[in-house]
């Protein structure tokens, strides 16, 4: 019945310093789990070491990294907050220390791929740093009877502490990395979508404005003769008239003309009274923003509005655009059937599909976040908040 086996305290120092370089080495979470992990185990005379990092949804436990021959299993482990010991200690924020018959603990729950009949004893303790919070449960077991003492413990947590904050850098580093390659698509959708609208409007102006100036000519050179010049005048009139709508319609394509006429808050008060198949209540603030801004707003709200139309079976929303400490918000809110993120695939249209994802990258080239809040039948909420200098 032996401790950790680190009762020389430059022994503790020489563990921690060398965990202390693993973590220097670089933010890959999964290499630097199974390292700290090898380093635990040859340093405290256990037998194995399982490092399980709390998931970005923070719901549950995945299994990081681990000593040999666990270390295939990483990734594939999932526990979730409050089941198992591990999740037990990370949802209590305590350690737990079980010394034997872990098989008989309410808490114990058994993984193959663990094979914990392999093992006796086994000492849990949260990953937790400030301001990070937990970042989730360091396990050490033995094969034979271990007595974990206090100071094992807090050897452990202080482990832990370190491996928390190199967690907590590797999360954001990987959100950071995420986010620089949806902006880097991002960048490609918008260069595409503009070459399209390019197209799209060399086709209009081809097909439709351009021949419609060449009739209009044909029509003009007509009416020089007097006998044909009433008649040629009115179809020349007809012919302008046209030609002016399908200018209109190109460049509505481009920039609501509406804005350009009313600025972004009496066009938002018009789009709710447009909206035919909606009563859209509205709480409008007058907020000025750069022109880029103000079309993205629009649009979003066009979008959120149509959502409600289409999915929310209801026939009542709320438009608000106010000015907040962080910046200006925009929000869209409707009382109808709502959904269940948790459970909502990423294609489905009404959380994730082409319509939402639209409206996030909107948001986000103009410096915004979108936020959509839903529960089936409390309705769902589209939010975005532009910063402003």
């Amino acid at each position: 019945m032996t401790g950790l086996g680190l009762a020389d305290p430059e022994r503790e120092n020489t563990l921690l310093v060398r965990i202390i370089e693993a973590i220097s080495a670089g933010p890959e979470l999964s290499a630097l789990a199974a390292k700290v992990a090898d380093l635990i185990v040859s340093a405290t005379n256990t037998d194995v070491c399982f490092v399980h990092v709390l998931d970005d949804r923070d719901s549950a436990l995945v299994l990081a990294g681990a000593t040999a021959p666990f270390d295939a299993a990483a990734g594939r482990v999932r526990l979730p907050l409050g089941e198992g010991i591990a999740g037990w200690a990370a949802s209590h924020g305590e350690p737990v220390v079980v010394a034997e018959g872990k098989e008989d603990d309410p808490r114990y729950r058994y993984f193959p791929e663990l094979r914990g009949e392999d093992y006796t004893s086994m000492a849990s303790v949260p990953m937790s740093s400030s301001p990070g919070g937990l970042a989730g449960v360091l396990n050490v077991h033995t094969r034979v009877r271990r007595e974990f003492t206090d100071r094992d413990v807090r050897l452990l947590t202080t482990i832990g502490s370190l491996l928390a904050g190199a967690v907590h850098q590797a999360r954001t580093h990987r959100r950071l990395a995420a986010r620089e390659r949806a902006h880097e698509r991002f960048t490609e959708q918008v260069i595409a979508a503009q070459e399209t609208e390019r197209r799209r409007l060399a086709g209009d102006i081809h097909d439709g404005i351009t021949q419609r100036l060449v009739s209009l000519r044909f029509h003009l050179e007509a009416a020089l003769d007097p006998e044909f010049a009433a008649e040629q005048l009115v179809k020349a009139r007809e012919l302008a008239d046209l030609t002016l709508d399908e200018a209109r319609a190109a460049v509505s394509g481009l920039r609501p003309p509406v804005l350009d006429d009313l600025g972004l808050a009496d066009s938002l008060a018009s789009l709710a009274r447009s909206t035919a198949e909606l009563a859209v209540e509205t709480e409008i603030d007058e907020c000025r923003l750069p022109e880029h801004a103000e079309v993205a707003l629009y649009r979003i709200a066009q979008e959120a509005l149509q959502n409600v139309i289409k999915h929310a079976g209801t026939g009542a929303a709320t438009l608000t655009l106010r000015r907040t400490d962080r910046g200006v918000l925009l929000r869209v809110r409707d009382r109808g059937r709502g959904f269940d993120r948790d459970t909502m695939s990423f294609g489905d249209d009404r959380s994730s599909g082409y319509g939402m994802t639209s409206m996030a990258e909107r948001a986000e080239l103009i410096g915004g976040r979108l936020e959509v809040s839903s529960s089936p039948e409390n309705g769902t909420t589209v939010s975005v908040t532009v910063p402003v200098a």
